[in-house]
Formats: structure tokens, C-alpha cells, sequence
């Protein structure tokens, strides 16, 4: 009894150690899940932390990247046990190859290559031809070319020109023209 409150009256070996000795304990050729691994040290301990879980999680992770353990299909083992699994690689594994057997024979080269082919290129003289025919005359200038004024414009709609003096038609201006409101009927009536 005395040595029961002893063990529970010293404070908690470090998580790495505990995590280690419930890996050695429960002995599973298979590997120690998470939870395995909480139920033996929450029985063995007893007064653990409220943020056990989280705790528990973290040194996991962390011995994970260290290298002190190996998590193989949500299992966890030690690392230096013999009958641990070896660390495999990311990606695909390669296909195993009989060493018995000749080797694969040579692939073939494509008569083309990978993408899209090239655009065949114009002789040189046609460049050169079309170059000059794009420069002669006088050089371009800089910027972008003004807007064409409008040369004599169709003749406009009656309707569309203003009851001025009946002229040019008016240049609109910029937006959306003003709602034309319709004539009130006293002014027709007076009319």
C-alpha cells in the first residue's frame, strides 16, 4: 500500500518514456494504436493531466519526425525493435524484377518528341521581305493613333435632329441622354 502512494505521490516520467515503456508492454506484432497507448498509461498512472490527449498527441508526432518511432497503418512501433517494418520511401514502390531474366529490350525513339512540334520557320528571304514591306514609308510614331474624325455623316433622321435651325445634327454628348418626357395634354390641347 505505502509503495502504491509513493508511485502515485512522485511526479510523471517524461512522455517520451512512457510512450516507450506502453509500446514494450503491450507487445503487439502489429504495432500500438493511439488509444492502446492512452488506456496503458492512464491504467499504470492514474493522475495525469487534463490536457493528457492533447499531450500524448504531440510527443507522438514528435517521435514520429524524430525517428524514435515508425507509424505504419495507424500503428506505432519503436524504431530499434527487430521486428519493425522497414521505412519505406514516398510514392509508388518499383515493381520487383526477376534477376533471372534478360533485360527489357531497348525502347524505341519516337520519331517525335514530347509537346507540340515547333511551327515550321519561313525561309530567311521572306522575312527579310516582309520586314521591309511592313517599314517603308515614313516611320510609324509613337503612341496610339488618334481617332478618325467623322467625315459627312448620313443624312439624319428628321426625328433625330433638333427643331433648332435644322442644320448639322448636334454631337451627343457622353452617358445615357435624358428621358424625354411626353407633352402634357393641356399644352397639346392649347397647340
Amino acid at each position: 500500500m505505502a509503495a502504491e502512494e509513493a508511485a502515485k505521490s512522485s511526479p510523471l516520467p517524461p512522455y517520451p518514456e512512457m510512450i516507450l515503456e506502453a509500446i514494450d508492454a503491450l507487445n503487439d506484432k502489429n504495432g500500438s494504436n493511439k488509444s492502446a497507448i492512452s488506456k496503458h498509461i492512464e491504467g499504470k498512472y492514474g493522475d495525469l493531466p487534463p490536457a493528457h490527449a492533447s499531450l500524448l498527441t504531440a510527443h507522438l508526432a514528435r517521435m514520429k519526425e524524430s525517428g524514435e518511432l515508425i507509424f505504419l497503418k495507424n500503428n506505432y512501433f519503436r524504431a530499434d525493435a527487430p521486428d519493425a517494418p522497414p521505412k519505406r520511401g514516398r510514392g509508388r514502390p518499383p515493381k520487383q524484377r526477376d534477376p533471372n531474366a534478360p533485360p527489357p529490350p531497348p525502347k524505341p525513339l519516337s520519331p517525335r518528341g514530347r509537346g507540340r512540334p515547333p511551327k515550321a520557320k519561313a525561309p530567311q528571304d521572306a522575312l527579310d521581305a516582309a520586314v521591309e514591306q511592313a517599314t517603308a514609308g515614313m516611320p510609324k510614331p509613337r503612341g496610339r493613333p488618334p481617332k478618325k474624325a467623322k467625315t459627312a455623316a448620313p443624312a439624319a433622321p428628321a426625328a433625330a435632329a433638333p427643331a433648332g435651325d435644322g442644320s448639322a445634327p448636334v454631337k451627343r454628348g457622353r452617358g445615357r441622354p435624358p428621358k424625354v418626357r411626353p407633352a402634357a395634354p393641356s399644352e397639346t390641347a392649347a397647340a
